[in-house]
């Protein structure tokens, strides 16, 4: 019976175990002091996408990734950057999943546009020979 508690006991401490121990990211949650930046900064989080819950936008998740990245984002706003470099930055570190706009490579976005064209008139010509075979039958 013992053993059952324990198991039980550890079972439910786990949660507490997963949270974060460290401090939120100085800019996650509190503001610019300059309203201007804070506005390029806030339509900048919009556009970038929580790498954790992925179907939210930074500026909308309160995961904590989410929050190191909106401070990353008013902290170098801050600093001066312009939103394309700190888009930049970000797609550099984290991929061009971040954003919701992601740049046009030839290399993977072209495949993907021409590959439903391809496979489409396999299928056609796959499809003609069948229907051919099949009155020749006749």
């Amino acid at each position: 019976m013992k053993r059952y508690l324990v198991l039980l006991a550890l079972c439910l401490a786990a949660p507490i175990a997963a949270q974060t121990g460290l401090p939120p990211a100085p800019y996650a949650d509190r503001q610019l002091e300059d309203p201007r930046q804070e506005a390029v900064a806030a339509e900048l989080m919009e556009e970038l996408r929580c790498l954790k819950c992925q179907s939210q936008s930074i500026s909308d998740s309160n995961a904590p990734m989410a929050g190191d990245m909106r401070s990353q984002v008013r902290e170098r706003i801050a600093a001066g950057e312009t939103p394309n470099e700190v888009r930049n930055w970000l797609i550099e570190r984290y991929g061009n999943w971040v954003t919701y706009d992601p740049p046009i490579s030839a290399a993977v976005t072209w495949p993907l546009w021409f590959a439903p064209i391809i496979l489409l008139l396999a299928a056609l010509w796959l499809a003609r020979g069948r229907f051919r075979n099949s009155k020749d039958d006749e």
